[in-house]
């Protein structure tokens, strides 16, 4: 938190799936909305999962940091848990989504293949409906009623592996849609990148992220910009810090005050 806030980071949309970040939060220079967020495979046990949550985001309020239960990606959950989770997040005006990171979440859903179904019986966990469609659509058929959009500000995060019949539905479906990219835990990961100029054509809100240390060597988001501008010559660098400032800030519904450069001259901006 520290590092983040001295190389010039002022907010954070932060995964949380308990409370040990939460002390350390309360105390930070650094806004933080903390999606709380939640996996159960079994339809079962959705009711407690969504209980444990609720009891979640109380401690978090009692500290006075923002937060909003969230779903953790389609293949990791049951649809009555990814459904209630998500209800509950929208109700909070915030929503936060592991979105087409690999081509195995959507071999998942489109055959009811490949190494994520394998493990998850392997286990002997559910695995969702096999609905010949990406794993996006599963998504929005699941937290949204036909006709109506999708209320709040939704950040489908990673996007890796996102395809343009599936991206236009979620702009038609969504209210408030931005994408969170990753790069370098893509990278790390699966190495692949997004198509980032997919997402410019279609003018949808990006914003930069880092993800965790679980999946990227260091959390910097100079680092990610400058990932981007690696591959992505022909992208402007105004148009990537763009990304990482004020679109995130929007995002947060904190732009009156974070997300813009301003001049600093005789110790007053």
């Amino acid at each position: 938190m520290k590092k983040l806030y001295n190389s010039g980071v002022s907010a954070v949309a932060d995964i949380s799936n308990c409370d040990e970040s939460f002390e350390i939060k309360s105390k930070s220079k650094l806004y933080t909305r903390t999606f709380l967020e939640v996996f159960g495979s079994e339809s079962k046990d959705a009711g407690n999962i969504l209980k444990n949550v609720r009891e979640l985001a109380c401690h978090a309020e009692s500290l006075g940091i923002d937060s909003s239960p969230t779903p953790h990606a389609s293949y990791s959950m049951s649809r009555e848990l990814l459904r209630d989770v998500s209800e509950e997040g929208i109700r909070s005006g915030f929503l936060s989504y592991h979105n087409q990171e690999s081509w195995e979440e959507e071999e998942l859903h489109i055959k009811g293949k490949g190494p994520i179904a394998l493990e998850l019986k392997r286990k002997g966990r559910s695995t969702p409906p096999v609905t010949g469609e990406s794993s996006l659509l599963y998504f929005l058929d699941t937290i949204g009623k036909a006709g109506e959009k999708i209320a709040g500000q939704i950040l489908l995060v990673h996007n890796t592996f996102t395809n343009e019949k599936s991206l236009d539905e979620a702009i038609a479906r969504i209210e408030n849609l931005y994408l969170a990219i990753c790069p370098l835990s893509n990278l790390f990961i699966h190495r692949a990148l997004p198509p980032i100029n997919l997402f410019r054509e279609k003018e949808v809100k990006i914003t930069l992220g880092t993800d965790s240390l679980s999946s990227n060597t260091i959390l910097s988001m100079t680092d990610e910009i400058l990932a981007i501008h690696r591959y992505f010559p022909g992208i402007p660098l105004e148009e990537i810090l763009v990304w990482a400032t004020i679109n995130g800030a929007k995002f947060l519904k904190k732009d009156d005050d974070l997300g813009t450069f301003e001049r600093y001259v005789n110790n007053t901006f």
